[in-house]
């Protein structure tokens, strides 16, 4: 979207996001009571309130998602300014300062021929 994150905050970013949107839409749906009144502005606050509040429990569901999903991450110590961060998959991004961070070494850009060769040869269960 706008700047690489984590993924985790991806998700809490699209939760926000559709928190707003679906604030915006009941505030636009009670203007139509002010501007139309009768009838009319009833139906349009109606419809609008309800988008509003389909877009409110997507937002609540998003946010579960990710507070499930962040229970089973993966925590370690980011490399470049040594914070904890949570890692979802094998690869992602540091909560905080925003570095590629991997847990598969053959993933890795900054290792020697050296060390691949030497993870490489040791067996899985090692």
């Amino acid at each position: 979207m706008f700047a690489k994150s984590s993924k985790i905050n991806e998700f809490r970013l699209w939760g926000l996001l559709l928190t707003l949107f679906g604030m915006g839409l009941m505030i636009l749906g009670t203007a139509g009571i002010v501007f139309w009144g009768g009838s009319t502005g009833r139906v349009f606050a109606a419809v609008f309130m309800v988008i509003g509040m389909v877009s409110m429990l997507a937002s609540v569901a998003i946010y579960f998602w990710a507070g499930m999903l962040s229970t089973s991450a993966v925590i370690l110590m980011c490399p470049e300014c040594g914070r904890q961060t949570k890692i979802l998959g094998k690869t992602d991004r540091c909560m905080y300062c925003k570095t590629k961070m991997t847990l598969d070494p053959k993933q890795a850009t900054d290792l020697d021929e050296d060390e691949l060769a030497s993870i490489s040869s040791t067996p899985p269960n090692a």
